[in-house]
């Protein structure tokens, strides 16, 4: 199940998988509290393992989802896969790859965008608040 509050609501909550605590870290300080004033304030959901993935985009309200493409046992370039396969309207992707020239497999995961690792923190809140522009624009 698939459920957005990201329009005409305070918060917006964005599913945060890495089996590294300091992945999660760089990505979360990257983007913050407040990325920038036009969208609404940011709240983490952090999980380190693909079941809790699945668990709480079954229990909704996740309105992005960000997957560490190198996480194992599962990482997240094919579990973005899964998610647009599986979820009726799932929520957008953004991968993190171990490299620039990974990107073609965000293509291939169907990821709406990619963020090679090591974070850049003006670019991976670039593309955080791109794709997240975008949940307005998105029919629902």
């Amino acid at each position: 199940m698939y459920d957005s509050i990201v329009t005409g609501h305070d918060t917006l909550r964005v599913l945060l998988y890495s089996d590294d605590r300091d992945v999660r870290m760089a990505v979360k300080t990257a983007i913050g509290e407040r990325p920038h004033p036009d969208l609404p304030s940011v709240e983490f959901v952090e999980v380190a393992t693909e079941p809790v993935v699945h668990q709480r985009l079954d229990e909704g309200g996740i309105d992005l989802v960000i997957l560490d493409g190198e996480s194992v046992p599962a990482g997240g370039m094919g579990i973005a896969r899964q998610i647009k396969d599986e979820i009726f309207h799932a929520p957008p992707v953004i991968v993190l790859t171990a490299r620039e020239q990974d990107a073609w497999l965000a293509t291939w995961s169907r990821a709406e965008a990619a963020v090679p690792q090591p974070i850049d923190p003006l670019r991976m809140a670039d593309v955080f608040c791109e794709v997240a522009r975008g949940l307005a624009a998105a029919p629902r």
